[in-house]
């Protein structure tokens, strides 16, 4: 009797055995949906994890999700291909799509104000990297088919690995050396544009080279002066009649004159001894100061003023534009100060002052400062929304209308004269244009592209996770046995000297030579890299936008290039 209780609860524990193996086989490694989540969620939790930790003082962050990945491939964890291809494309688009929205609005200003020098840089970054593939192909006597797959993961650009593989299929020859190139070069292609970075920073940076800048293409940063007018020209003229007159830009926000002060209109008559408070922009105050006269040697611009202790009959308030009817609105054609009797001096948007011109194109999330009587502005706050609660909801709609476009704006043709096959911006190229198009002139359209920093860095981080877990998961399975080869020891250190060389020369010329600020060669040299990691380490160790913006104004050219350069490489040399 007891043997049989024995043998009964032997059987009992052998199938809970069983079952529970059978629960986690099917978690970790059979293809299904709730597998795949899992394995995904595993590496990037991981990841991001040990991406804190830092070495020699220096994190990689988010990408060392790719390194968990290439770990969890090798270690025989994968997911079902086509999850694992969808995955890795909605990842990117997320991330190059937010990306562009983030940089939209200063991307045109940057470009005239430096764009094309910036990018004639990040084309030499390119030269340099092609002209060393080609030369070790024929020094090392490696097949130009390996070769073009070691240059495409040095310099991380999985689009023209793609473009080079469909030319050497459309040839009939193997494209697997050329993919294998690409993974065991990856990594280090990946690392070495940051450790470039900081080679550069420590050898060539000074203090002064690394700035935050930010720009719009409305105006500059605001600067605020009290002057006593003095110019017995403009004595009996209107405030309309002397802005038509200026060259430059400004608004008046108070005016004192007899012990009382108040809110200038277009029709108000200026006299000499007329105390004033201009809103203008750090170029345009020179002519400004011609204009009035005396400048009052009071500092307005710093951050401890107490505006409405400056007199006792108005106040100074900002209020936020959360009505998205207002969006894409001109501020003139509102009319506040006609309707309401208060004047609008300042406009932040993203942290930066804008000058309150009429023709300024009005976003959702702009804060204005406001002055005039309190019940008047009381009654533009309720015209404007001012609920910032209504703004930390992104408007989703369009985040998925914007990625639609910019995948159809990347599957277009584009025939180049002298190559066989069209070439196409991709995943990575249409997102972002359309990005940056809908981030600097969807208001003009009353398109409602705001987010909050929050979101916006939320959004990019989980596209970014995503698309490095899938590259480290797909090139996994093979990449230790790749390494431990002879030649997959040479495609490494090749690779890597192709990454950083190129990094290394570009970027200290750029700031020694070209006096170009520290970030901004870093998104440079990203951009022309296509190397999204390395950005993502820029802006977590460097102040503003700079790298950002630089990024996403030599991105798009510079990725046409690569698939471009990729496909001549084969096409002349294999």
């Amino acid at each position: 009797m007891a043997t049989f209780a024995d043998s009964n609860g032997s059987a009992r524990s052998q199938t809970y055995e069983n079952a529970f193996m059978s629960w986690l086989e099917s978690l970790f490694f059979e293809h299904t949906p709730l597998q795949a989540v899992i394995v995904m969620s595993i590496i990037i939790a991981a990841g991001l994890g040990l991406g804190k930790l830092k070495i020699g003082g220096i994190s990689l962050g988010v990408t060392f999700v790719f390194f968990m990945g290439i770990l969890a491939g090798h270690l025989g964890l994968s997911i079902d291909p086509a999850m694992l291809s969808y995955a890795q494309s909605f990842g990117l688009v997320l991330f190059v799509y937010e990306l562009g929205l983030k940089v939209g609005p200063g991307f045109f200003s940057s470009f005239r104000s430096g764009g094309i020098g910036l990018n004639l840089l990040g084309l030499w970054v390119i030269l340099l990297g092609t002209a060393m593939a080609v030369a070790f192909s024929v020094i090392f006597s490696m097949p130009m088919s390996d070769m073009v797959g070691v240059l495409c993961g040095a310099t991380t650009n999985t689009p023209a690995l793609g473009a080079a593989q469909q030319a050497l299929e459309q040839m009939g020859l193997s494209a697997q050396g050329a993919a294998l190139g690409c993974a065991v070069t990856y990594p280090l292609g990946v690392v070495g544009v940051i450790l470039g970075m900081i080679v550069v920073r420590k050898l060539f940076v000074r203090q002064s080279d690394i700035r935050e800048s930010s720009s719009q293409d409305e105006a500059d940063h605001t600067f605020v002066a009290g002057f006593r007018i003095e110019n017995p020209g403009i004595e009996g003229l209107t405030v309309r009649d002397v802005a038509l007159a200026a060259k430059g830009h400004f608004v008046i926000s108070r005016l004192w004159r007899d012990g009382a002060v108040t809110i200038p209109a277009g029709d108000t008559v200026l006299h000499c001894g007329d105390r004033l408070l201009v809103v203008t922009t750090d170029d345009e105050l020179p002519e400004v100061r011609i204009i009035f006269g005396h400048q009052e040697d009071r500092d307005y611009n710093a951050e401890d003023v107490d505006w409405n202790a400056l007199d006792t009959d108005v106040v100074s308030r900002h209020v936020v534009i959360t009505r998205p009817e207002i969006n894409g609105k001109r501020l003139g054609s509102l009319r506040l100060r006609n309707s309401y009797d208060i004047n609008i001096s300042r406009v932040t948007r993203a942290g930066v002052r804008l000058l309150a011109t009429p023709g300024l194109i009005l976003q959702l999330g702009d804060r204005l400062t406001i002055v005039g009587d309190q019940k008047a502005i009381d009654a533009v706050s309720k015209l404007l929304g001012n609920t910032e609660a209504k703004l930390r909801d992104p408007n989703l709609a369009v985040i998925f209308i914007g990625m639609v476009l910019g995948l159809a704006l990347g599957s277009i043709p584009i025939a180049v004269p002298g190559i066989s096959m069209p070439v196409r911006l991709g995943l990575a190229g249409g997102p972002m244009i359309v990005g940056i198009l809908l981030g600097r002139f969807g208001p003009r359209l009353h398109l409602v592209t705001f987010t909050t920093r929050s979101a916006n860095l939320m959004l990019r981080g989980i596209g970014l996770s995503l698309y490095l877990a899938c590259l480290g998961l797909e090139s996994g399975a093979g990449f230790f046995d790749t390494i431990m080869r002879a030649d997959g020891l040479t495609w490494i250190g090749l690779g890597f000297l192709i990454t950083i060389v190129p990094v290394i020369i570009m970027a200290a010329w750029s700031v020694r030579r070209s006096h170009i600020d520290f970030g901004s060669a870093c998104g440079m040299a990203c951009g022309a890299m296509a190397n999204p990691m390395a950005l993502n380490y820029a802006n977590e160790t460097l102040p503003g936008d700079n790298a950002a913006v630089a990024y996403a104004t030599v991105y798009p050219l510079g990725m046409f290039v690569r698939v471009l350069l990729s496909q001549i490489l084969v096409l002349l040399f294999v």
